[in-house]
């Protein structure tokens, strides 16, 4: 057994802290892109997955993932997180278990910007819940745990390009499927009632990935160095890639857009994080910036209804970086990693690359469609017309975001405010 370091468990808790505040993160990043009316449906399906997540993870989720099994699925040797210190390294193996939760809440966080002002709040909860033991679990097993196939493959992905992104990423495209397009859309006002709270969301998104792709070094070292500021470069970069494109193709730079360019790289840098170079994470996210922002326009044009463009920026960003690691991945950065083509690998780099995404795409894809369909046929997924009039605030919880009060102190809801009446002394 190795000999435990302080320093390493630190960083490893401290990153764990702040990819789970990513979530609260994501819920102001959607929750700014939606109507008013809805604005508290998206925080509370973000913050009911932290729960709810917790639990499935701790009672079943981990040990599937990364109990031992066999290629595609782990056993249950960690049920209910028992004889964890088994595991114990240069870090506690519970410190892995808690990081690793982190990322089983978010990664279904994820999917609900394409279900965005329709979905039951009864529907949601069993299909995260579903999906994060069939679909999640399962995938990280593959890529992550020392028995899964892909990994055994060879495989790179350092922190959730196939495992996070690309997975929730066309997770979210066929639930929006299923659920059918908003009503009104695509012709309706759909713009975002709180661009402020979708840059906070960012803000706060853009610190907890320090954590989410450095920390997953799981240790203080060269390598998490080289993930963190990979991690900056990337995101800083593909804001200019985005609004680049918006400028070419609108004619005008946006606050929205730049927000977006920021997730953009972010996605596209993480599987890639901790194997490339600076050099090669300007390349990614100039790339994954200027992509994405061109993917945003297809889904008028096939009629899906991902509403907050999830398929845009994680399946897309997600699907860039994975092949683009293959390219740009070089030892000088990670020795435990392989050289892409771009610094003398084999082009066998990148295909395995691409086995690891189609693998992602294809089981995620069609575990997904069967889990809506259970879910579409038994309580239903979408509420009623009534109930996406209304709003998911009023209707799903009772609730509304915004209480304005009128000068004579009576509630007025989320109406907007009677002007005062000015005094005639004033007038005068």
């Amino acid at each position: 057994m190795d000999e435990l370091s302080s320093g390493d468990t630190a960083w490893v808790l401290i990153s764990a802290a702040i990819v789970l505040f990513m979530t609260p993160g994501l819920a102001f990043f959607y929750g700014g892109m939606v109507r008013a009316k809805n604005v508290l449906g998206m925080l509370m399906q973000n913050f009911f997955t932290i729960g709810l997540i917790s639990l499935v993870w701790s009672v079943i989720g981990f040990s599937l993932a990364f109990g031992e099994g066999n290629g595609f699925w782990g056993g249950f040797d960690f049920f209910a997180l028992q004889d964890l210190s088994a595991g114990d390294g240069a870090i506690p193996y519970v410190a892995f278990v808690a990081f690793q939760m982190m990322f089983a809440i978010i990664t279904p966080a994820l999917i609900t910007g394409s279900s965005a002002d329709r979905m039951k709040f009864s529907a949601f909860a069993a299909f995260v819940t579903l999906w994060s033991i069939f679909v999640y679990s399962p995938i990280a097993h593959w890529v992550w745990a020392g028995s899964g196939w892909l990994f055994e493959r060879g495989a790179l992905d350092f922190a959730g390009g196939t495992v996070v992104h690309a997975n929730a990423g066309i997770a979210a495209i066929v639930l929006a499927v299923f659920l059918g397009r908003r009503r009104g859309w695509p012709g309706g006002d759909f713009r975002p009632h709180n661009v402020p709270f979708v840059l906070l969301g960012t803000a706060i998104l853009w610190v907890g990935w320090f954590g989410f792709n450095a920390g997953s070094a799981l240790g203080a070292n060269k390598v998490a160095a080289y993930a963190l500021i990979n991690t900056q470069i990337a995101a800083g970069v593909a804001i200019l890639g985005w609004i680049a494109i918006e400028v070419l193709r609108d004619g005008k730079a946006t606050t929205l857009g730049a927000a977006s360019g920021a997730v953009a790289g972010l996605v596209a840098i993480t599987p890639a994080c901790g194997f490339v170079s600076p050099m090669g994470s300007i390349a990614i996210g100039l790339i994954a910036g200027a992509v994405c922002a061109l993917a945003t326009s297809i889904k008028g044009k096939v009629g899906i209804d991902d509403s907050l463009d999830v398929g845009a920026v994680h399946l897309v960003g997600g699907v860039l970086g994975a092949l683009l690691t293959g390219f740009f991945a070089t030892l000088d950065t990670n020795e435990a990693g392989k050289d892409g083509v771009f610094y003398g690998g084999p082009w066998s780099v990148v295909g395995e690359q691409a086995l690891a995404i189609g693998a992602t795409l294809g089981y995620s894809a069609v575990v997904t469609a069967l889990i809506a369909l259970a879910i579409k046929y038994t309580i239903g997924l979408r509420i009623s017309e009534e109930e996406e009039e209304q709003g998911l605030d009023e209707a799903l919880h009772g609730e509304t975001a915004y209480r304005l009060t009128s000068i004579g102190g009576s509630s007025s809801g989320h109406k907007t405010v009677a002007a005062a009446r000015v005094p005639e002394e004033v007038q005068a």
